[in-house]
């Protein structure tokens, strides 16, 4: 018995100095082995919104949902990230097609309807065609689904907002600016629920405007998307 125990002892002995010799370094562990993001949440590869400039094919804007916004000038061969300093959930990128190699807004919080997506603090605004960027309000509006420019007057612009996506909130519709983004008015609401999930301009007349609506909420219990029941 005591020489079986004392064989026991020896081989602890033996597996305990063994392990301490190996050093447990990055490298030498896993040696060129390279870690990827398999999500679920948030992942700058899923674009969320793509924008041309209207007459030079080179220029390429991407809005992702957690890596911010992108910008080719080689047409799509090479991206190089323009946003970086501020939200990274984008819901989308709008181009003035009236100065188009200047001006573009930018809408965050990624209009998704997921929870791996991130909410946005506002609406931003570069006149340098995305070197630099200005906030123009619109602070608490959560998720920002479209922006229209008027192609004959870049001071006019319409954008959609969703809004919250898990509560009840005031900051939906529709909202416009007639000074560039200085100020805003709500222009079209329908209730604390109800966000506005796309909005269009008629191109051959900029008075006439077709906006939808989404009621998104469901819980544990429940989900309410139009459904009888």
């Amino acid at each position: 018995m005591k020489k079986f125990t004392l064989a026991i002892m020896l081989g602890t002995l033996a597996v305990a100095n063994a392990q301490q010799a190996i050093p447990l370094k990055g490298k030498e562990l896993f040696g060129d082995l390279r870690a990827r993001h398999i999500g679920p949440a948030l992942m700058s590869g899923r674009v969320s919104d793509i924008e041309g400039h209207p007459t030079n094919n080179k220029v390429i804007y991407i809005g992702t949902a957690g890596g911010g916004v992108w910008k080719s000038n080689d047409g799509g061969v090479m991206f190089n990230s323009v946003f970086d300093d501020y939200c990274q959930s984008i819901g989308c990128v709008t181009v003035d097609p009236n100065q188009p190699d200047n001006v573009v807004w930018v809408g965050t919080g990624e209009v998704w309807t997921r929870n791996s997506t991130s909410v946005g603090d506002g609406i931003y605004k570069s006149v340098d065609g995305g070197n630099n960027w200005q906030k123009m309000g619109l602070e608490n509006s959560d998720r920002i689904s479209s922006i229209i420019v008027n192609p004959n007057n870049s001071d006019e612009v319409y954008v959609g907002v969703l809004g919250a996506l898990w509560g009840d909130s005031d900051e939906r519709g529709v909202y416009k600016t007639t000074d560039g983004g200085k100020t805003w008015e709500k222009i079209f609401y329908i209730n604390t629920g109800t966000g506005c999930s796309d909005l269009v301009m008629d191109p051959k007349n900029p008075e006439i405007m077709y906006a939808s609506f989404w009621e998104f909420r469901r819980t544990a219990w429940s989900f309410s998307s139009g459904g009888l029941n």
